[in-house]
């Protein structure tokens, strides 16, 4: 390695022994270095199978956990809920780190329990990274599913080469759980996979691609690069991103330093989410309004790789579930476009413009995401 020649030449030079903690030139990693995710996929679940409830992030009610609780009885599960779960420290976190990663290691060690819904995001997962290790989440390779904060475990899953969902919360899921966001992502558990047939965008790229799906909330993810949670540094990327109650700003920021870490050359397809109650602060040449997705077709250009733009996934109220971490194939046409996972399990059609919920206020989306009280 470079770093090991270098510091031979100085010992020649200089006629001193320089020592280096790095036994054999394979420990030592550069910038340079890349991964390659192939991720095994979880068993899918059988009728009453354990299913966990933790609070990995913010705290949430214990009403809505009961909830949650009731509906996967409803769907002919057994839910079991966390050790930890309706603790509150500092008025915010559903209990300390430690707490926190003794849930999610409960639910692992526990054979009986066939996957794990987290109760809310928010904010603290980027605390637990380095309390985990990937070998104990490959030894028990479960369903974890969640979005917003969770994003960082979903990413903790993929460099440990499970699969995860993101996909819909107790947060949500207490509202009754009837709308195809909860179905859709309970068929999924069960072995139902979603292939979303999408309407067109303005701001698609048209094109065809392959690669391994990653990503999730923006400004959680891009603060974990260079992390174990990191699941960006792999080429034959089809990268996901959304994000809620952020400035264009912020969001152009976060998109640069995804480029200057050298992701977005490592991406062969981008799926743009939704951005819900962003910023509208930038305008075109006449002095109209632009979009997130305008915006962000206008850098992404550069790459000639497809992007699918308004798939209805994030913080909005249809919320549908992807599978990180599994092959999937994009096709952006002029007529449309097409997400499918290349995972087994029974194929399931879904026209995302057929797909509708009833509508949450903004301040109630934002306070379920930690951006506002």
């Amino acid at each position: 390695m470079k770093m090991k020649k270098i510091l031979l030449l100085l010992s020649l030079l200089i006629g001193v022994s320089v020592l280096t903690s790095c036994e054999s030139d394979d420990d030592l990693l550069t910038t340079d270095d890349v991964l390659t995710l192939n991720c095994e996929k979880p068993e899918y679940l059988r009728l009453g199978d354990k299913v966990a409830l933790i609070s990995p992030s913010y705290f949430t009610p214990m009403e809505n956990v009961e909830k949650t609780a009731n509906l996967l009885r409803l769907w002919g599960f057994e839910p079991v809920i966390g050790p930890n779960v309706g603790k509150i420290v500092d008025g915010k976190y559903a209990g300390t780190i430690e707490e926190r990663v003794s849930d999610i290691r409960w639910a692992l060690n526990d054979p009986s329990i066939k996957a794990i819904i987290c109760n809310r995001g928010g904010y603290g997962t980027i605390q637990l990274i380095d309390h985990l290790k990937l070998s104990e989440l490959k030894a028990s390779p479960k369903w974890i599913v969640g979005f917003s904060d969770i994003s960082t475990l979903l990413g903790l899953w993929n460099r440990a080469g499970v699969m995860s969902i993101h996909g819909t919360m107790s947060s949500y899921l207490a509202n009754g759980g009837t709308d195809a966001t909860s179905t859709l992502m309970r068929d999924l558990l069960l072995g139902k996979v979603p292939q979303y047939e999408l309407p067109s965008h303005p701001q698609n790229i048209q094109g065809k691609a392959s690669g391994v799906l990653v990503g999730g909330n923006l400004c959680t993810f891009v603060p974990n690069l260079g992390s174990q949670a990191d699941a960006t540094k792999s080429n034959n990327l089809i990268l996901f991103v959304e994000e809620v109650g952020e400035s264009m700003h912020n969001i152009d920021r976060q998109m640069h330093i995804l480029q200057m870490n050298g992701v977005l050359d490592r991406c062969n397809g981008v799926i743009l989410g939704e951005f819900v109650d962003c910023g509208t602060e930038f305008k075109d040449a006449t002095g109209e309004t632009i979009s997130v997705e305008a915006m962000l077709r206008e850098m992404l250009k550069q790459y000639h790789i497809p992007v699918l733009c308004g798939f209805p996934g994030g913080h909005d109220d249809v919320n549908l579930p992807l599978v990180m971490g599994s092959k999937v194939t994009i096709d952006v046409r002029n007529d449309g476009a097409s997400l499918h996972f290349d995972i087994d399990g029974v194929q399931q059609q879904v026209n995302t413009e057929a797909v509708s919920a009833i509508k949450t206020p903004a301040p109630s989306r934002l306070r379920m995401s930690g951006k506002a009280e």
